[in-house]
């Protein structure tokens, strides 16, 4: 079993047991007050920036262990919005990746306003309605996760209840899930079954996805040269969070966008 399945087949475990504590009608009662009320939309905070960068608040990973476990998602969280992110990516998942619902939740709180990525494994429309309840802007759905039928049914629940949708692909196969109708279109440069990453997978298949739409980057990227030539390519979306997470956060972040303006000055 590959570390993909090994999670997805855990997510259902999770989903079930969370069930019998908060059904889904007693869920929805909660949310349904708070879908009137509109959500940062991440794709035009993408498309209007000019570094597009979302950075991760990431504390752990099944292949690297513990990045930054004390990491404090308000103080990390409020110092990406103040150094220069677009919008931010913060890791829901626990038993994986050390994340919890409630730091979106926190990030709301301590002030954030610009857009946050939902991110886990999203098989269920039960976690849809943990991501609009805890304040996030968009969820991830992962073409490998999901049967096309099923990230087609889940984009549009998404949709219903105002969220929008990364679908993130990682080979030519998943590209046959553009079609389902997701707000932003992610490449994965990293294999989630072996955890490899190559970042030359954003540039093999850009060119693949259709012009028009908004295209991110994802994972293993940790150099501004790379974000400007796949600037080039055609992404405005550049997922960053391990490189930014294994030293100051923020600071790392401020660094980043300084040279990457600096390299697009003198390009």
């Amino acid at each position: 079993m590959d570390i993909l399945n090994e999670i997805v087949a855990h997510k259902r475990k999770e989903i079930e047991e969370f069930r019998q504590y908060v059904p889904v009608d007693m869920l929805y009662g909660l949310v349904e007050p708070l879908l009137p009320q509109p959500v940062a939309s991440l794709r035009e905070a993408l498309m209007q920036s000019a570094t597009g960068i979302i950075a991760e608040f990431k504390r752990k990973s099944p292949s690297k262990g513990w990045i930054h476990r004390e990491a404090k998602a308000d103080e990390v969280t409020l110092s990406y919005a103040a150094n220069g992110a677009s919008a931010l990516s913060i890791l829901t998942d626990s038993h994986y990746f050390g994340g919890y619902d409630e730091y979106v939740q926190i990030a709301r709180a301590a002030g954030v306003r610009i857009p946050i990525l939902y991110k886990n494994f999203v098989i269920d429309t039960y976690q849809l309605l943990h991501a609009r309840r805890c304040g996030a802007s968009a969820v991830l759905l992962i073409a490998a996760a999901l049967c096309k039928d099923e990230a087609r049914t889940l984009c549009e629940a998404a949709h219903e209840i105002g969220l929008e949708v990364l679908l993130e692909m990682h080979d030519e196969r998943d590209l046959d899930y553009a079609d389902i109708g997701p707000d932003l279109y992610g490449i994965n440069n990293r294999n989630l079954g072996s955890f490899v990453t190559h970042v030359s997978n954003s540039f093999r298949l850009a060119e693949l996805l259709p012009k028009e739409v908004c295209k991110v980057s994802e994972s293993g990227i940790s150099d501004p040269q790379t974000v400007a030539e796949l600037r080039r390519m055609g992404f405005r979306g550049f997922l960053i969070g391990e490189h930014f997470m294994q030293q100051d956060p923020g600071m790392a972040l401020r660094r980043f966008v300084e040279a990457l303006h600096e390299h697009e000055t003198n390009r």
